[in-house]
């Protein structure tokens, strides 16, 4: 049999992370198909990874697990019954495949141990960090002590001592491979143009906005930012001082943002391909359509109703502040279990979704968060320590890549530094 490898992931940050893994794969000479189970697997298009089979998303992400609601939802818009699909053509494909790799919980897990198929698994959706010991749900466990997880990877170091002791077997911690994906260099932020034409002088600080990446969702969080923005004191709203930029998808482009802008008293200016401007008094925010590594990588503070890129803030050693809206995925819920996950990185205003004081509060941290990096060098060193403790170091992608190419040899792995 050649060595082909599946990629079995169910979720966007799943996603990004089994694209990771399998460009790494690919590029040792190795041939990698993904299956998402849900959503279109944009990731690995991104990556140039050949798709199995037809792709479908739901407006709830595949994330119903947050609410009664959402799952609900999911049941109606026939997300359950297009999941039984998916599943059943891993079941038909599974044998081409001399592994299987599985990014993700219980549901690939599961379905991999049925494909009987050797299978390597990152647990990515797990950690010890959320009760302190991890209770894994059933039949999860059993499946990861059998034999045909060949290895298994945890997404925190505490994770990997507690799931070690639970299923008496090797639980690694090599690093988070959806970090390395905020790592690639990336071109400078603008400075919003000034009324003479010119940009701005560089400003002392940046303030990055991640509103999300699934509509109609992000949008609701986008214009929950754009009115917390409003209450940010006079010497904030000066560009000079506090450069705003908002990470955004493709799909919320300057269409379904003009409709919002006139609403909320903005004016939408668009600059060219993937670059624009919402302009409301003093306030200027720069509209990066695709450039999540970008804005992570230079925003001194995050404002973050996202999943995977507050964690890759949080990696990078930088302060997130939360901003919990309706959902379905970034609800209060989420927002909590996400301040569990990543400790003292993370702060949110006290309120409910769009209330006056949640948003008035995000204000005001918006500028505590910022004076105290100014003022407080240690606080930027407790930072970068807890972001190494739950995320990792850089080059996961490499150490995984490298322990599931020796699996299929046969062999020892290649001695890696743990992150």
């Amino acid at each position: 049999m050649s060595a082909r490898i599946l990629l079995v992931s169910n979720g966007h940050g799943e996603d990004l992370s089994g694209a990771l893994i399998g460009t790494e794969l690919r590029r040792q000479g190795l041939e990698v198909e993904a299956l998402p189970l849900v959503g279109h697997g944009r990731a690995y298009l991104q990556a140039g990874l050949p798709l199995l089979g037809r792709t479908r998303e739901y407006s709830t992400g595949g994330l119903g697990y947050t609410s009664g609601g959402a799952r609900l939802k999911e049941v109606l818009e026939g997300q359950a019954a297009y999941l039984v699909r998916r599943l059943l053509l891993l079941f038909r494909i599974a044998g081409r495949y001399a592994l299987v790799v599985v990014v993700g919980d219980v549901i690939p897990v599961v379905a991999a141990w049925l494909t009987r198929r050797p299978v390597v698994t990152y647990l990515v959706a797990y950690s010890s960090h959320y009760e302190g010991r991890l209770r894994l749900p059933w039949p999860c466990g059993a499946c990861l002590r059998s034999r045909r997880f060949r290895r298994v990877f945890s997404r925190d170091a505490l994770t990997a001592r507690d799931l070690s002791a639970q299923l008496g077997r090797p639980v690694e911690f090599l690093g988070n491979p959806f970090f390395d994906g905020a790592l690639t260099p990336a071109e400078p932020l603008a400075q919003p143009p000034s009324s003479g034409g010119p940009g701005c002088a560089a400003p002392q600080q940046r303030l990055g906005l991640l509103p999300g990446s699934r509509l109609p969702e992000a949008l609701h969080n986008l214009e929950l930012m754009l009115r917390s923005l409003e209450q940010l004191e006079a010497p904030w709203q000066d560009p000079g001082r506090l450069g705003i930029h908002a990470a955004l998808v493709g799909k919320l482009h300057g269409d379904a943002l003009a409709p919002l802008a006139q609403r909320l008293g903005w004016r939408l200016e668009l600059a060219g391909e993937g670059q624009g401007w919402l302009r409301r008094g003093p306030l200027a925010v720069g509209l990066e359509w695709g450039r999540f590594a970008a804005v992570v990588q230079q925003c001194d503070l995050l404002l973050a109703a996202a999943g995977t890129a507050a964690e890759q803030a949080v990696g990078l050693g930088k302060p997130v502040l939360q901003l919990a809206g309706a959902g379905p995925q970034f609800t209060e819920n989420f927002a909590e279990a996400q301040r569990r996950l990543l400790g003292p990185s993370l702060s949110c205003a006290r309120g409910g979704p769009g209330s006056e004081q949640q948003l008035r509060g995000t204000a005001q941290l918006v500028a505590v968060l910022l004076e105290r990096l100014e003022r407080d060098p240690g606080f930027h060193t407790a930072l970068v320590t807890n972001g190494r403790e739950r995320i990792g170091s850089p080059g996961g992608t490499a150490r995984m890549a490298a322990d599931i190419r020796a699996e299929l040899q046969g062999a020892a792995p290649v001695p890696q530094p743990h992150a």
